[in-house]
C-alpha cells in the first residue's frame, strides 16, 4: 500500500510517500496535483484541518479543544479555526499587503458573526485558509476521500510516536527553527519508522525543514491508520453539515 504524509508548505505541498519500491520526499504546486501520483487507494494524513463547523465556541472547533490538554507546553501549535463562512469569506488572489490584511479583517468580521463569544481569526490561522479551502473543496466534491485522507498534527502526532509524551523542546523560537527541538523530533523519528540518513537529508526546494520533518511524522501516522491503529479526537469522529469527518487522528 501507498501511504502518504503531507505537510503544507511554501511551495504548496510537500509529502513524504512510502511504497514497496522506498520512501521519497516531493514537493507537489497543488493537492489535487499530489493524489494524482498515488494510486486509489493510498493513504494520506495531512497537517492541515479536515471539516469545517458553521458556528465555532471557545477552543474552536473540538478536535482542538481535546488535543491541546495532551501537549503540555506545545499546545499554542494547536490554533483555533474559525466557520467555513470566514474561511470562505474571501478567496481572491493578494497582490500585496494591503489587500492581503483586507481580506484577514473581512475573514475576522465574519469569524466574529459565526462564534461565541465573538473570535476574530489569527494571523496564523489565516495564513493557511487558501490550503484549508483546497483540501475543503475536494472533499465535497469527491466523498470517497474521506475515508482515506485524514487530518492531523505534528504536535499530536509527536506525542502518540513518543509513547503519549508530549515533545520538550520547542520546534521554533521567535519564528527561527530551534536546532535542539528539531534534534529531539528527529532522533523520535528515527526510533519509530524512519532511516536516519533520510531524515538528515536537505529539505527540498519551496519546503523548510521543519516541513520536512512535519511531513515525516504525517508518514507514520499514515502507516498507523492503514492498519487500523490511529485514533480520532473525538471518538467517534464528528460531521460537519456536508458530512465531512471532523477529527484528528493519530
Amino acid at each position: 500500500m501507498t501511504i502518504a504524509g503531507v505537510d503544507g508548505c511554501k511551495a504548496g505541498w510537500v509529502a513524504v510517500i512510502r511504497n514497496d519500491t522506498g520512501t521519497r520526499v516531493q514537493v507537489f504546486g497543488s493537492f489535487v496535483d499530489l493524489l494524482a501520483t498515488m494510486p486509489d487507494d493510498a493513504v494520506v494524513a495531512v497537517d492541515m484541518p479536515i471539516g469545517l463547523p458553521d458556528f465555532t465556541t471557545k477552543g474552536g472547533r473540538g478536535p482542538e479543544a481535546l488535543v491541546r490538554p495532551l501537549l503540555g507546553q506545545r499546545q499554542s501549535s494547536v490554533f483555533s479555526i474559525p466557520s467555513r463562512a470566514a474561511v470562505h469569506a474571501d478567496s481572491a488572489g493578494f497582490t500585496d499587503l494591503e489587500t492581503w490584511y483586507a481580506a484577514h479583517r473581512r475573514s475576522s468580521e465574519v469569524a466574529m458573526q459565526t462564534s461565541e463569544p465573538p473570535r476574530g481569526v489569527s494571523i496564523q490561522a489565516f495564513g493557511i485558509f487558501a490550503k484549508i479551502r483546497e483540501i475543503d473543496a475536494l472533499m465535497m466534491a469527491q466523498s470517497e476521500l474521506r475515508q482515506r485522507v485524514i487530518e492531523s498534527h505534528p504536535e499530536v502526532a509527536f506525542w502518540r510516536l513518543n509513547g503519549g509524551q508530549a515533545m520538550s523542546l520547542p520546534k521554533k523560537i521567535k519564528g527561527s527553527v530551534n536546532p535542539a527541538g528539531m534534534e529531539e523530533r528527529k532522533s523520535l523519528l528515527a526510533r519509530v519508522g524512519h532511516d536516519r540518513s533520510f531524515l538528515d537529508q536537505p529539505a527540498p526546494r519551496g519546503a523548510a525543514a521543519d516541513d520536512f520533518l512535519d511531513a515525516c511524522a504525517m508518514m507514520l501516522i499514515a502507516e498507523r491508520h492503514s492498519r487500523g491503529q490511529t485514533t480520532s479526537f473525538p471518538s467517534p469522529p464528528a460531521r460537519d453539515i456536508n458530512g465531512i469527518p471532523v477529527a484528528i487522528w493519530v
